[in-house]
């Protein structure tokens, strides 16, 4: 089981989301990512930890990185954050949970709404992905997420 962290401050984000992510690196030990906005629209970084910890890893994009809104993930084996584009305008979103019924969601939003994923090295659905089909099937952001929580069987923390 992965963790996340977000920040939101009044000046520079990036430090808090480091750190907060990195106390959750003891949670998983294949993929992390940091994801910021800002200024300049957003700027993320996803590394795999598998050989490195998560410091190693992403001590050098903490330097580039700037925004004063961010979440950070430590997942099991999906690259996280995604930064979505949708008729909601871009956001990023990061999940940590088990989708008991991913590949009925991830069937239907292909059958009924025209969704399409990116696969996976193991063939599996991203369970991220799948989250922002259903949020994305509403016409406002907050009607997406409830709907994705509705819908999800099993646990989901987005």
């Amino acid at each position: 089981m992965g963790g996340f962290f977000g920040a939101v401050c009044k000046s520079d984000a990036i430090s808090d989301v480091f750190f907060g992510t990195d106390y959750h690196s003891h949670l998983g030990t294949r993929r992390a990512g940091m994801i910021v906005y800002g200024e300049n629209g957003f700027n993320r970084a996803i590394h795999n930890i598998e050989s490195s910890p998560f410091r190693t890893k992403f001590e050098k994009d903490v330097n580039s990185m700037r925004g004063n809104l961010g979440i950070g993930v430590i997942s099991d084996y999906e690259p996280q954050p995604l930064l979505i584009r949708s008729h909601h305008g871009p956001y990023a979103l990061t999940t940590v949970g088990k989708i008991n019924n991913i590949n009925e969601l991830a069937k239907e939003a292909i059958r009924d709404h025209h969704a399409h994923y990116s696969e996976l090295s193991t063939g599996d659905y991203n369970p991220t992905e799948v989250v922002a089909s259903l949020i994305n099937t509403k016409p406002s952001f907050e009607e997406g997420l409830a709907y994705a929580q509705e819908r999800i069987n099993g646990s989901c923390s987005i």
